[in-house]
């Protein structure tokens, strides 16, 4: 039998090819561990994952309705010309429940019209969801599959986005929001996206 030589190419493939899934392993360590890093020491939010989206304009968005819950289908035509909070939920996710709460209150300020996407879910689920806790929103998109959820660069539910009236996507939060985050995050760019003089520059939530 022919044996490899030590050095050879093919062993140093061989060698290679074995060490991979440590290579891996201590890149994913790497990133963990800079991320739990600026957390502790800098105070960094890990959730703030920046989109690359924002600042540019919304993907199209033409979802049926959630049958029996009496709004109206969400499509890219019901948001223009509004500003919109755009919120990606599911009955399913115990943080979209946490923070439903600040979504009732939100869809009382009259500058902003508050819109979901009801990300792989049930129909029955998220009417008995939405009858439980009341529902917030003006439009609500199914997407069953999660394929508009893909489009919008969602991580993880719930998301939510504020996009400007010609379209264009001014914020994101990932993860639910808070008092915190209203108050400070998105309270500021909704205020600049109403302000006659507002800057350039599209803003990031945490």
């Amino acid at each position: 039998m022919e044996t490899e030589e030590k050095g050879s190419p093919r062993a140093l493939i061989r060698y290679g090819l074995a060490a991979l899934p440590l290579l891996v392993f201590l890149v994913i360590a790497g990133v963990a561990g800079k991320m739990l890093y600026d957390q502790d020491v800098h105070g960094k939010n890990i959730s703030e994952i920046p989109s690359a989206l924002i600042g540019t304009k919304a993907p199209p968005v033409d979802l049926p309705p959630l049958e029996g819950a009496g709004t109206p289908a969400l499509t890219t035509a019901a948001m223009r010309g509004k500003l919109t909070l755009v919120n990606v939920f599911a009955s399913w996710c115990v943080p979209c429940r946490e923070e439903h709460p600040l979504l009732k209150e939100l869809a009382q300020d009259g500058r902003i019209t508050l819109v979901g996407i009801n990300y792989k879910d049930r129909n029955d689920n998220a009417l008995r969801f939405l009858g439980e806790l009341g529902n917030p929103y003006q439009a609500i998109g199914v997407d069953p599959r999660g394929k508009a959820a893909i489009d919008w660069g969602v991580y993880g539910i719930p998301e939510t986005y504020l996009v400007a009236a010609d379209g264009t996507i001014l914020y994101k939060r990932v993860g639910p929001f808070d008092r915190t985050a209203i108050d400070t995050d998105l309270e500021a760019a909704i205020r600049k996206a109403l302000s006659p003089a507002k800057e350039a520059g599209p803003a990031t939530g945490s």
